[in-house]
């Protein structure tokens, strides 16, 4: 099930699984979507109970900070920082901020602490990702695993903990070339799309989660994506609606409705448009086509 953004319903997870194979690779400590908005939220890297934890935190809304090492950085949406626990950094609401939302996972073991300490040395705390990357969006699928209580042992845990540290290395392998930190209002839309795609929603929908004005928002929208708003709801719907008909036996209605279109024959009108091929034809042609999941522009 989505997650919507504007329901704000923010939950945080703890892990506590047996198993010395998380220790030697890579185990889940934490996780949660939260919003803080008192100056009490603080977090010092020396003065914490646990030992040798990695902590990955990203900002999707408002403003954060982190002190490391006595140098000040401010988090506003797209930035994210990786940190060890001990170490000497501290993460708050700084007095000029009101509000921060953001989402962070914790890890732990050998592999976890091998990675965050390349990547610190190599690329620094601090690294700009934007919300489409398959970093976020992997995120998020471990969050809704974690929400649905389907992560019920530790070698699940671990499986999912060490996919992000793999997505994470990769990223930073690609920083070079990856885009500059988006607009936190292009930011938001893309995070609310992406976690509302199975509903109703429209462009004045997604112009709302910007916080812009309909006219600024489509202009930076395309600027910085150089697709409209409702050209990138359709490439989620479509590339989700790929993975059902690819993976499931859903007929094409049940399909439609659970990416977000009222009938199967807009849908199939869409799809067409997009891929070439009816719905109906795409799943006929999977057993041709020897691939879990098809990528698309």
């Amino acid at each position: 099930m989505p997650f919507d953004l504007q329901s704000k319903n923010y939950q945080s997870y703890g892990f506590l699984f047996k198993g010395q194979h998380q220790e030697d690779i890579v185990g889940l400590y934490s996780m949660g979507w939260e919003e803080v908005k008192t100056h009490t939220y603080n977090w010092h890297g020396m003065e914490r109970d646990e030992i040798g934890k990695c902590v990955f935190q990203y900002t999707l809304s408002g403003k954060g900070a982190i002190e490391i090492n006595g140098q000040y950085h401010t988090l506003e949406a797209g930035d994210a920082f990786l940190v060890q626990i001990p170490s000497n950094h501290r993460y708050f609401l700084p007095q000029s901020s009101d509000a921060w939302e953001f989402i962070h996972i914790t890890l732990y073991g050998n592999e976890a602490r091998k990675t965050y300490q390349y990547l610190q040395e190599t690329k620094g705390h601090i690294i700009q990702v934007s919300p489409d990357s398959d970093l976020i969006k992997l995120w998020f699928t471990i969050f809704e695993e974690v929400s649905s209580k389907k992560i019920s042992d530790s070698f699940q845990a671990s499986t999912f903990g060490y996919a992000f540290i793999m997505e994470l290395y990769r990223y930073a392998q690609n920083i070079a070339s990856s885009p500059e930190k988006w607009p936190e209002a292009v930011t938001k839309a893309i995070i609310f799309m992406q976690n509302n795609f199975s509903k109703q929603i429209g462009l004045d929908d997604i112009v709302d989660a910007s916080g812009l004005s309909k006219y600024h928002f489509t202009r930076l929208f395309h600027k910085v994506t150089t697709l409209t708003p409702i050209q990138y709801l359709t490439k989620i719907r479509i590339d989700k609606a790929i993975e059902l008909l690819r993976l499931t036996n859903k007929s094409i209605e049940d399909v439609a409705m659970e990416v977000g279109y009222s009938n199967g024959n807009y849908f199939s009108k869409v799809f067409l448009k997009r891929i070439g091929m009816s719905p109906g034809m795409f799943r006929e042609s999977k057993n041709k086509i020897p691939v879990d999941y098809l990528v698309i522009d």
